[in-house]
């Protein structure tokens, strides 16, 4: 097992490279979409959009500067997460640009498999992250995000111009997309699998599925996708490709109504599904749930480290958003704290 870091695009530099580094990881989780602002927080996404989109293209030369870059620090790529949302919105939506869109996805694909990039790590959803509320949910009082259905309006209708709680348009409203249901959420995944994956599979590159956060039946209109253990499992039946695995978000499974954690994650590591793992706490199950410290939530986490050195897991791990400690640098704190507890999980799991 290898532990990583996950840096937001503002992050990636020598700066933070440095950072990770002296962390003793080993591998960087690169977002080249561009979320909130220059100091990272966990953000409330009940009322406010993770801002808008940007539309830089993804070239073989992008994504090779990337992997230079880290190597200067001996850091190795582990995965880009998420695509831009202005290269897939109408994917998601079944839009009039949808095929032009797929186009370039495929070609940003080759070009990763072209530059070395392992792994690209998406979220399949409309809606993307939505009803976080920040508050001092964590040990301590330290800050970090639940999720509480009862106090937010969960029908509220996304704006058209806005997609995954991301803008990708100038005008933004005030018409508003039309109702998705689970048949039509699902149509249009298979035929996302069905066409990307071929090719990723030419380019030498894993594409790996991250569940629904938070993983509700329904969401602002929006039938939700991989809301459950056996959604999960649905997907790799629908297209049984080695390229195609899960970025395997712990909080999220445990977020889900159904499933035990324990089972999934032997199954997923025993049939090599798994491209990389969001290793992350929480408390409670859908409708309501709080992220934790990774040392006080209600997964077992040295369990999970134990399954996953039982069924020979040698993927890439990395801390995932964590609450944020009380010091002139809360992300980095929070960071550090679980990456050196992971460190000593990896160590004393034999």
């Amino acid at each position: 097992m290898k532990i990583g870091l996950g840096l937001y695009r503002q992050m990636l530099n020598d700066r933070h490279y440095q950072f990770a580094q002296q962390l003793g990881v080993t591998h960087v989780v690169a977002h080249l979409e561009d979320y909130f602002s220059a100091t990272p927080q966990l953000a409330d996404t009940s009322d406010t959009s993770w801002g808008a989109s940007v539309g830089d293209d993804w070239t073989e030369q992008t994504f090779r500067k990337l992997i230079d870059d880290l190597a200067r620090f001996d850091l190795k790529l582990a995965a880009i997460e998420n695509f831009s949302v202005r290269h897939w919105h109408d994917i998601l939506l079944d839009g009039p640009k949808r095929d032009e869109q797929m186009a370039h996805l495929k070609r940003i694909i080759r070009a990763a498999g072209a530059a070395g990039v392992p792994c690209i790590g998406y979220n399949f959803s409309v809606v993307g992250v939505f009803g976080w509320k920040r508050g001092p949910f964590a040990r301590g009082g330290a800050m970090s995000v639940g999720f509480d259905i009862s106090k937010i309006d969960a029908n509220e209708p996304i704006p058209k111009g806005m997609v995954w709680n991301m803008t990708y348009a100038d005008q933004v409203g005030p018409d508003v997309e039309k109702p998705i249901s689970h048949d039509q959420i699902w149509q249009r995944y298979t035929k996302f699998l069905a066409e990307l994956i071929p090719v990723a599979e030419e380019a030498g590159v894993i594409l790996a599925a991250h569940p629904d956060d938070p993983p509700v039946d329904r969401l602002r209109n929006s039938a939700k996708l991989i809301n459950s253990h056996d959604a999960y499992r649905r997907a790799f039946e629908i297209n049984p490709s080695p390229n195609n695995k899960a970025e395997l978000c712990l909080g999220c499974l445990q977020e889900m109504k159904d499933g035990d954690i324990y089972d999934t994650v032997a199954e997923f590591a025993r049939k090599d599904r798994i491209g990389y793992i969001h290793f992350r706490n929480v408390t409670g199950k859908v409708p309501k749930y709080q992220e934790v410290f990774i040392d006080e939530g209600d997964i077992d986490m040295a369990r999970i480290i134990k399954i996953l050195k039982d069924n020979d897991y040698q993927g890439v791990l990395i801390p995932d958003h964590t609450p944020e400690l009380e010091c002139d640098a809360p992300w980095h704190a929070g960071k550090s704290f679980a990456v050196g507890y992971m460190k000593a999980l990896i160590a004393q799991v034999k």
